[in-house]
């Protein structure tokens, strides 16, 4: 394999062996290419300011701004240790203040003169209400003779991401004496592709963004490096695509006048448009003689897993079997009951394709009994159950399938590689992959994360489905509103309707000493809101007298699916839970949730919980209560989630709001790092166009053959294990 001997070269040898200790413990870099890639987080112009108006707390931030006065205060009636030097300092845009004590005020004392403008670096905290950065580090840009380390060269100083161990300046020194490097950089584009796309090769962009001269170089190297990001992924993502069709499968029709007719026709409702396009799509897949590999996305509530059951009940009527992998037993317990509830007198059968058209549908979960769990085992090995719902317990080895044709993931993104991995590969041949979610994911998001699968999309409700009303309680500043809310929760009780209230933790003694450190935006100290707590309060208090229970993932199973089989039945008022409930779970009587400490969740995951009310005749109604200020970024985003149920929306305003790569997450890990200049928001022209051409190349040359630098670019993308994740993804 060709390699790039430059960029390979460890940082030890340009740096010296403490720097490049430093940079790799801190930022993750060890190869000169590595260090090459660490691209400023942006500029500062020397004749402009940057903004201290809106700096966030709590982060390591890098500031270009200019002493407004300094002054040094005594305290303890005593010099030197009883010294403290105060520096405020402007951009124009807001003042912010610098602090340094005892032995540290002398040379700052003298550096930072009024006027004095300099690159100042530290940890953003709160003192008296105030913003300050204590003891920054900071570098003059200007002063008389020996003072001037003035050493850019450019009108544009880069802001690169920084450490408390190192500092900006330090790492744009260090990017100065690996830069000749960069013009031994081969390039993964083709030239066709380049030229076409009118874009800079590879060793004059890497010069362009380190030091730019103008703005128009910044976008011009911009530009260049997306393509990089976006055209290596998305060739990854293609030869995994090409390597699928190549696999072989067993094609699965539905059998004329089989299960999935008899089904279809004792459904008492008519499927949506939507539900009948996406059917087709997965009908044509399943035909084909290579595995599907479908992402099924739809809405809470959308009728995902009806269209999941159809394409079950076609594998089922080809002869085959069908699994659906669900995250939690509550989910799958949850599936199997309402999947057999469905099917009816079609869920009872003794043979698999019998002429009585039924099947078997079994359970299998890690806590069931050693009886039952041999029964599920045999009857799956015989092919007698042509169904199986389960957890990870599906994925032990001593589980053998008679002809696995399709596996069915439930929530995806709660599934590690390994584990879908171990699955699919029980089939006699790769059995077809439907993925579900009901986590919205912006389209740009899915060509980038899951690329390698067709995507389908529900986003149609279907008929009966309710519109749930959602508000924020802000319980410090209005405490009458959460009066109100419990007021509320009794009024659809006295309608005859359910409720839940949901809570960030459980309230034992072990979880309370794990979680008690977690904080919000702010510097708010409090633990959350605990189920057990919040039990004992409500049923005292605002909620006495109410049918109260309380669901959470450390009870034994049994009991878990004890208090749902009560509460569906309607047995129970309220049901207070941990975010055990946030998926899967119908009881469409149930029209209020109470969201406790609602900013302790993110965006998706409140979506995901609200999608537990409405799913009846009557209105939901979600209130999401919180007790962080107005103005803080954590109320803006409950506003979000307040004022949409639009979760395409919801989810673009998570993505805005959070890094990429948290974003991203694990399905992201198939990618170094996650993304640096490319944004999958923003990008997407990018990233639709570097899909095409992708596919386009892998096409004519699936081995790359006539690529040798494109294939080392992909060497350097993936290592063997994150090339694993891409095969298994």
């Amino acid at each position: 394999m060709e390699r790039v001997p430059a960029f390979d070269e460890p940082l030890k040898k340009s740096l010296g062996p403490a720097t490049a200790k430093v940079m790799a413990e801190a930022l993750g870099l060890h190869t000169v290419g590595d260090l090459l890639h660490h691209y400023p987080r942006r500029y500062a112009e020397r004749g402009e300011l940057t903004t201290l108006s809106d700096l966030p707390l709590d982060e390591h931030v890098t500031v270009v701004a200019q002493v407004a006065d300094a002054r040094v205060l005594t305290f303890n009636g005593s010099k030197g240790r009883g010294q403290r030097l105060e520096v405020t300092i402007t951009d124009g845009s807001g003042r912010l203040q610098l602090v340094f004590f005892g032995k540290g005020v002398h040379k700052p004392h003298q550096d930072l003169l009024p006027g004095t403008r300099a690159m100042f670096s530290g940890k953003v905290s709160l003192f008296n209400r105030r913003l300050q950065l204590a003891h920054p580090a900071y570098e003059l840009l200007r002063g008389d003779g020996e003072q001037s380390v003035d050493v850019w060269a450019g009108a544009l100083i880069p802001i690169y991401p920084a450490t408390t161990r190192l500092e900006s300046w330090k790492i744009a020194k260090a990017v100065d004496a690996v830069l000749p490097s960069a013009a031994d950089a081969v390039d993964p584009l083709p030239d066709a592709l380049r030229e076409g796309r009118g874009l800079a090769e590879l060793p004059e962009s890497l010069r362009l963004i380190h030091r730019p001269r103008t703005k128009a170089d910044i976008a011009a190297a911009r530009d260049r490096l997306k393509w990089d990001e976006a055209f290596v992924l998305q060739v990854a993502l293609a030869r995994r695509r090409h390597a699928d069709t190549q696999l072989p499968a067993v094609a699965r029709r539905p059998a004329p006048d089989g299960i999935l007719d008899a089904f279809d026709a004792k459904l008492p409702f008519t499927l949506t448009d939507g539900q009948t396009k996406v059917s087709r799509e997965i009908f044509d897949d399943l035909a084909t003689e290579h595995p599907m590999h479908r992402l099924l996305q739809g809405e809470v509530g959308s009728g995902k897993t009806m269209v999941a059951l159809r394409a079950m009940l076609a594998v089922v009527d080809s002869g085959g079997q069908a699994a659906l992998l669900a995250p939690t037993e509550v989910l799958a317990q949850q599936h199997h009951r309402s999947v057999t509830e469905m099917m009816g007198e079609l869920a009872e059968g003794g043979m698999l394709g019998g002429a009585e058209r039924a099947t078997k549908v079994v359970l299998l979960t890690g806590s069931m009994g050693t009886a039952a769990r041999r029964q599920a085992l045999l009857d799956l090995v015989t092919g007698e159950a042509g169904l199986v719902i389960g957890t990870h317990a599906l994925i032990e080895d001593k589980v053998l399938f008679h002809d696995l044709g399709l596996v069915v993931v439930d929530e995806q993104h709660r599934f590690g590689v390994e584990q879908r991995d171990a699955l699919r590969g029980k089939g006699k041949q790769p059995p077809h992959l439907l993925v579900m979610t009901a986590t919205p994911i912006p389209r740009t998001v899915a060509m980038t994360v899951f690329g390698d699968l067709e995507t389908s999309v529900l986003d149609q409700l279907p008929a009966g489905r309710s519109p749930i009303a959602s508000h924020v309680v802000p319980a410090a500043d209005k405490p009458h509103f959460l009066v109100r809310a419990w007021e509320r929760v009794r009024e659809e009780v006295a309608k005859g309707h359910q409720a839940y209230v949901v809570c960030p933790r459980i309230g034992d003694e072990e979880d309370q000493k794990k979680k008690a450190g977690l904080a919000g935006d702010e510097a708010e100290k409090r633990p959350p809101l605990a189920v057990l707590d919040m039990a004992e309060k409500l049923g005292a208090g605002p909620l006495a007298g109410l049918r109260i229970a309380v669901l959470h993932g450390r009870m034994h199973p049994d009991d878990k699916d004890g208090v749902m089989r009560r509460f569906g039945a309607g047995e129970l008022d309220v049901l207070i839970a941990t975010t055990v409930i946030e998926v899967g779970v119908n009881v469409p009587n149930a029209t209020a949730m109470v969201i406790m400490d609602a900013d302790r969740f993110g965006v998706s995951q409140l979506h995901q919980l609200r999608g537990r009310v409405g799913r009846g005749s009557a209105p939901g109604l979600c209130l999401l209560v919180t007790e962080m200020p107005g103005a803080s970024p954590a109320r803006q985003r409950l506003g979000a989630v307040a004022s949409t149920l639009d979760g395409f929306e919801l989810s673009r305003i998570d993505l805005e709001q959070r890094r990429e790569g948290d974003v991203l997450g694990q399905a992201q890990s198939g990618v170094r790092s996650s993304l640096r200049v490319l944004t999958v928001i923003d990008d997407e022209e990018v990233i639709a166009a570097a899909r095409e051409e992708a596919t386009a190349l892998v096409l004519a040359d699936p081995d790359l053959a006539a690529h040798p630098a494109l294939r080392t670019a992909l060497d350097a993308l993936l290592d063997k294990d994150r090339e694993e994740y891409l095969e298994k993804g």
